[in-house]
């Protein structure tokens, strides 16, 4: 894109306002090259920049758009919504409802808290499962993401790999010393890190289904171990799917996958495009936070009424049809791209769980972070600018997933197949 694109323009105004120009990293496209597009709107599974060049949309805003851009009966729920208010720092009846759905979708949260970030529903969750056990230690997992709190920023994924940043500058070296690192579906490592711990462990936070290294499943039996090793250790178990909840299904990862946390950590799909979060669990354990217990935390905006609306129409309108649409367009795109970067003699490997899934240029199987590492950026990046310039938006790296919406239509999916038979191409060095 040229320098005299309205795009390129006000990247070079925000330059000048805003760190990277950005205000979340991965959209400075440092990761892919070029200038980022600057969005106006978006309807349907399109969206369109300042210059008026149309995308495909595959970014969906990085997961919560289940049901596309812009859905009528949202934006008339939202329209409704403001006319009574769009803030009150009081409670309302829709965050009863939302609870009281949360809770229906998944019978794990027996009670919930929402927040206006996933960032903040991890670092409120890790709170409580230092209060409940009394230890300090916690254990994640290499590649994944739990937002940018101190104490997750250790080995982080996402945009922190993209950028060549695993563990942020300003962290406390003692803080992060308390956060341990075992590789996803490594077992083994698991019950190693937590056995050199004199002192036990407060929780093991996971994602049930990676989407933050990009996409990668558990492999059979991995969270049922992390299930047992918990209940043996006195440890918690903490699901963060701020990315697989009602995304993987109407009960999230904790229901496809048949294991059911101690606590969990949502966000994206319960706002409807609008900015939450919310964790909660079981009884005991949340009846520690105040106003109930002494475990500390608020926010002005939490349960914010205009957010609440938009979820609740987000989840209402879930169903059979459509995790069913969006089975059958994962199952058709994915065999599409494999068939396309086979014809163009490029090597990858895709991983998908219904709707979300990534492109890995690698031509190994993707199962942790060490193997997401040994995709080729540069390929990735060679990949991206081919499909971006024939009309199809990918998200700006190789370390995130692709989403699909129920906008999205056989159609899409097969022009996007035929536009990477030539960006598999170009890819090539």
């Amino acid at each position: 894109m040229g320098k005299d694109t309205r795009s390129a323009r006000l990247f070079e105004r925000a330059s000048k306002v805003m760190p990277g120009g950005v205000n979340s990293p991965v959209r400075a496209f440092k990761a892919v090259g070029g200038t980022p597009r600057f969005v106006t709107r978006g309807k349907g599974a399109y969206i369109e920049d300042e210059d008026g060049r149309r995308y495909l949309d595959y970014v969906m805003s990085w997961g919560p758009l289940i049901h596309g851009h812009a859905p009528k009966g949202l934006l008339t729920a939202l329209r409704k919504a403001a006319t009574r208010g769009t803030s009150f720092g009081a409670p309302t009846r829709l965050e009863v409802e939302m609870a009281e759905t949360v809770r229906s979708l998944l019978p794990s949260m027996e009670l919930v808290r929402f927040t206006s970030s996933g960032t903040e529903a991890a670092m409120s969750v890790l709170r409580v499962a230092r209060a409940a056990t009394g230890r300090d230690a916690v254990v994640k997992f290499a590649g994944c993401y739990h937002g940018h709190a101190d104490g997750f920023l250790v080995e982080a994924g996402s945009g922190a790999t993209a950028l060549g940043v695993p563990t942020s500058p300003g962290v406390p070296a003692a803080l992060a010393a308390m956060t341990l690192t075992a590789r996803y579906n490594d077992l083994a490592s698991v019950e190693a890190v937590v056995a050199a711990q004199p002192g036990g462990v407060a929780a093991i936070l996971v994602e049930p289904i990676a989407g933050n290294m990009g996409v990668v499943p558990p492999v059979p039996g991995f969270l049922d171990g992390l299930r047992d090793l918990c209940d043996r250790t006195g440890a918690l178990l903490v699901f963060d799917e701020v990315i697989s909840g009602f995304r993987a299904s109407r009960g999230g990862a904790q229901h496809l996958l048949d294991v059911r946390p101690d606590l969990t950590c949502l966000g994206k799909i319960i706002g409807g495009g609008l900015p939450v979060g919310a964790y909660g669990g079981r009884q005991d354990l949340m009846r520690l936070v105040a106003p109930d217990g002494p475990v500390y935390q608020a926010g002005t905006l939490s349960g914010n009424p205009l957010a609440m609306t938009a979820g609740l129409w987000a989840l209402g309108a879930l169903s059979d049809k459509l995790y069913e649409k969006l089975e059958r367009l994962g199952s058709r795109l994915a065999e599409g791209l494999a068939d396309a970067a086979h014809r163009a003699g490029c090597d990858i490997s895709i991983n998908r769980v219904g709707s979300l899934l990534t492109v890995f240029f690698t031509d190994r199987p993707v199962l942790d972070y060490d193997d997401a590492k040994l995709a080729d950026t540069a390929a990735y990046g060679r990949f991206f600018q081919s499909m971006l310039t024939q009309g199809i938006y990918l998200p700006p790296s190789q370390f995130e997933g692709w989403f699909l919406s129920g906008a999205h239509s056989t159609g899409d999916i097969d022009v996007t197949i035929k536009a990477a038979r030539k960006a598999f191409r170009k890819s090539r060095p």
